[in-house]
Order: structure tokens, then sequence, then C-alpha cells
């Protein structure tokens, strides 16, 4: 599997688990935290791939 397809799969994977917790307490706090869930998703998608496909 690519590293962009990875990072694609670990963004929205990320964004949508804080999104949704985001989205228990308001609108905007789900907005922002799936953008944060989004960068901490494609960061460690981004280095499980490069642990594990080099």
């Amino acid at each position: 599997m690519s590293a962009r397809v990875f990072s694609m799969l670990g963004a929205t994977v990320g964004g949508g688990v804080f999104g949704w917790a985001g989205g228990q307490v308001g609108f905007m706090t789900g907005f922002f935290t799936s953008m944060v869930g989004m960068g901490i998703g494609i960061y460690v998608a981004s280095r499980v791939h490069r642990s594990y496909f080099g």
C-alpha cells in the first residue's frame, strides 16, 4: 500500500474519531478537534507505514 493511501486512511480515521468526540461538546469543537485528529492521523499513519514498509 502506498504512503499516500495510508496517510489518507489515517486522516479519515483520525478526523472521524476526534470529530465525533468533539461533536459531543459542540459543533465548532467537533470541527476543530477533527482538524487536530486529521493531523494526528496523518502523522501516525506515516510513522506506521515507514516502520512496516520501510
